[in-house]
Order: structure tokens, then sequence, then C-alpha cells
């Protein structure tokens, strides 16, 4: 296994739509150790989801793993380590709620973006099999946030209004202290 670098937005293969991978593409030891190698460049970067795009390979593939549990977002249902092949998304509900996010791949910026809260994704396991999740909340803007990146998009091209794109350690340094 090992630690890939993590292209920075400006990379051509970020704004790239991603191919499919097809149920043969699994059998090839190649993707076993794509998939290990992205788990540790995950882990390393302290990441909780990482998209094949983000380190140059664009195929439909990505990984979440969200510890779940108190953090900013309030208390979180987790999601242990999880890939998607080819994961489509269909929206269950519009209703939208915001999130300050955070991306590998656009380093020490923050943005404040709009996403529906109760999706439906239809993907293939890691197996080749279909696979199912619903999620709500957080972590519906979690997969969006990470599918965004197979379809050659970043989070910062969905924030409304400019002023709440910020420079993290900024950010941080000018919240109210709780």
């Amino acid at each position: 296994m090992s630690i890939h670098p993590i292209v920075k937005m400006g990379h051509p293969t970020l704004r790239k739509v991603a191919s499919p991978v097809t149920p043969s593409d699994l059998d090839h030891p190649e993707m076993h150790t794509l998939i290990a190698d992205m788990v540790e460049t995950l882990h390393d970067a302290g990441g909780i989801g990482l998209a094949a795009p983000q380190i140059d390979r664009p195929i439909q593939l990505a990984i979440i793993e969200v510890p779940g549990g108190p953090s900013r977002y309030g208390d979180i249902e987790p999601i242990p380590l999880t890939v998607f092949f080819n994961p489509v998304l269909t929206v269950l509900d519009p209703a939208e709620a915001g999130y300050w996010e955070g991306c590998l791949s656009v380093p020490g910026l923050r943005g404040f973006v709009h996403r529906p809260q109760h999706v439906l994704v239809d993907y293939m396991d890691i197996t080749g099999k279909p696979a199912a999740l619903e999620l709500k909340g957080f972590l519906a803007t979690v997969v969006q946030h990470e599918f965004d990146h197979l379809a050659g998009k970043l989070y910062v091209d969905h924030i409304r209004d400019m002023t709440q794109l910020v420079f993290e350690d900024e950010w941080l340094a000018h919240q109210p202290k709780q």
C-alpha cells in the first residue's frame, strides 16, 4: 500500500467526468491495490471521503468513512468504510440544509454549501453486487460532496454567496467561543 498525492483545484482530472467501472474491473489486482491505497491516503490526510479523481484516477470510485459521534456538525451517525462504484444519487426530499464544507483537493478553504438532506444512493459494492444506502442530514451532504468529484465538480461550484468562501484558519479564529 502507498499514500498517493491528492491533486488540488486546478488539476484537470478534477474537472472531468469519471469513467464507469465494470464488474470485471473489480477482479484485477490493481483495483484492490488502488482501494487499499485510497484508504491509506484518506487516513493519512485525516478526511472522511476520497474519490479516485482526487488521486488522478478518473474512474467512478469513492470511499467514505465517517466515525460518527459528536462533531462540529452535531451528533452524527457513523458510516463504516464503504466503497462506492458507479454511484447514482436520487434526491428523496429536496429540502436543503447548509454546512461549511472543506475538501482535501481545496486545502485551507471552507465554503457554505446548501444541499438536499435526504438521498438514496444506488451503487456497485466492492464485490460487484448492486447496493443501496439511504442517508439523511450531514451524511447526505457527505455523499453528494464525494460524488461531485465523479462528475467533475467541486463544492465551490455550489456556493451561492461567495462571501461564504473563507480561509479555514481565519474562519476558525473568528468563530464565537462556546
